[in-house]
């Protein structure tokens, strides 16, 4: 059985939208404190990739899961078709520049793995090149784990029918206009294509584990996306530094 069919796109039936909601609430505002932490502290930084289809919500993830953090403690990429200058440097030579320094969140906002998904649905590069790109992605998180990045992976799992109807609420609601791309219909017609190359994803590319987050509920998604950040920040557990130098320090003797 597939990853995928493995993880209800709605989430669990047994949750309730207002519990889930309060609980959401608390994730947030320790989300906030832990992240506050991690930028004085300046010893260790994260980077959450989001990957999925189109309209699963990457953008409202973002903004919904850190819309109470400083944005100057937050950095927000999203990786489209390389530029030129990009096409002539390796395909993570544009990634790596991008990854947070010590103290920061990095955001990707699609990322890396656009370069096995687009090519490898579209035949733009040859298998063997594609193939060699899955043990360079798990060399790369590897080495910025080692580095002192923790890499978040999510996979943003929207169904075919859900997606369908995002995408026809960007053409009938007048405010939602500015979202619509015909692209975006052109790549649904190779849904079954990009499920099976994401599944191999899953497969190759687990060294550092995929989280599938149910997408086809706004309220589920940050819940389950907030969750596991906020675990995580718990265990990284960064804390406030003190002052450089004991003459700063007052005597109140």
């Amino acid at each position: 059985m597939s990853l995928l069919n493995q993880h209800s796109s709605a989430g669990p039936s047994s949750w309730d939208k207002d519990e889930i909601k309060d609980l959401t609430k608390a994730l947030l505002e320790e989300i906030q404190e832990y992240t506050k932490r991690l930028h004085a502290e300046s010893k260790q930084s994260i980077l959450v990739v989001l990957q999925g289809m189109d309209a699963s919500g990457k953008d409202g993830l973002t903004r919904t899961l850190f819309g109470k953090t400083s944005p100057t403690w937050i950095d927000v990429h999203s990786f489209k078709k390389p530029t030129d200058e990009e096409f002539a440097h390796d395909f993570l030579w544009r990634i790596h520049k991008c990854t947070p320094k010590k103290g920061m969140i990095s955001v990707f906002n699609r990322s890396h793995y656009e370069d096995i998904l687009v090519p490898s649905v579209f035949g733009y590069i040859d298998s063997q090149t594609i193939d060699a790109r899955y043990d360079q992605i798990n060399q790369f998180e590897k080495h910025l784990e080692a580095n002192g990045t923790k890499v978040i992976k999510f996979y943003l799992n929207l169904s075919s029918e859900k997606q369908e109807e995002k995408l026809m609420e960007r053409i009938n609601n007048k405010e939602k206009h500015w979202k619509h791309s015909d692209g975006d219909w052109e790549t649904r017609e190779h849904w079954n294509s990009f499920m099976e190359v994401y599944e191999s994803i899953f497969k190759r590319c687990n060294d550092i584990p995929w989280h599938i987050i149910p997408c086809d509920k706004n309220w589920a998604k940050l819940y389950s996306a907030a969750l596991i950040l906020r675990n995580q920040l718990r265990t990284m557990n960064p804390q406030y530094g003190g002052l450089e130098s004991e003459r700063f320090v007052p005597d109140y003797s």
